[in-house]
């Protein structure tokens, strides 16, 4: 076997085994970064690996093991939470999660600290949007297929949800025409949104909470 084939093999090797990965992750083989940059570009365009965003990539084989260990969709809110860090998945997704959205999202909805931004990939579109500081709380850890997943509780993904549309919510109609199912929103949860919207503090929001009763 020529030698290039040998280096290959082990920056493959090492690869595979990590759930996600850029060039500086792969340095322990002992090859120059360029070098690793180069063969990245040339497996991911062969399909051996696929391009979560820039400089940041998956192993097609890391991704079969998950589907046939039946932690895929694990593998996608754990990933959501390492292309835009820090955040913890929240609003639509979560929402659809507990039932209290009737239309399936189509997007990995979170919200994070930096600025809002959006990543597309062959997994899905990924999208995040920016919140204060005093509202990057409400959520946890979530242990799943062996992930740790940042991710809101249902009250604070309903905030957030509200949160980011607080102008277009100009009134109880407007409100009613997000067709929220509540059913499964007890006491606790609508403690727990109080208490954001008090940290909030604006008016509309706690009109807009006022709403909800």
């Amino acid at each position: 076997m020529r030698n290039d084939e040998i280096r290959t093999k082990k920056i493959l090797k090492l690869a595979g085994t990590l759930p996600f990965f850029g060039a500086a992750d792969l340095a322990p083989i002992g090859e120059k970064r360029a070098y690793l940059n180069i063969i990245l570009s040339r497996y991911a365009k062969r399909g051996a690996m696929l391009h979560l965003r820039r400089n940041l990539y998956v192993t097609k084989a890391y991704l079969d093991n998950a589907e046939r260990r039946g932690i895929y969709s694990d593998y996608i809110e754990f990933i959501a939470n390492k292309l835009y860090s820090p955040s913890y998945l929240s609003l639509d997704y979560v929402l659809h999660e507990h039932n209290m959205l009737t239309e399936i999202p189509r997007n990995i909805t979170s919200v994070g600290l930096r600025k809002t931004d959006s990543f597309s990939n062959e997994l899905g579109t990924f999208i995040y949007h920016n919140i204060k500081e005093e509202l990057f709380l409400g959520f946890a850890v979530v242990k799943k297929g062996g992930f740790s997943i940042l991710k809101a509780s249902k009250a604070k993904a309903l905030f957030d949800f509200l949160y980011f549309r607080k102008r277009l919510l100009v009134d109880k109609l407007a409100m009613e025409e997000l067709r929220l199912n509540l059913d499964e929103f007890t006491k606790d949860d609508l403690k727990e949104i109080e208490g954001y919207v008090e940290r909030e503090g604006t008016p509309r929001m706690k009109e807009i909470f006022n709403w909800l009763r």
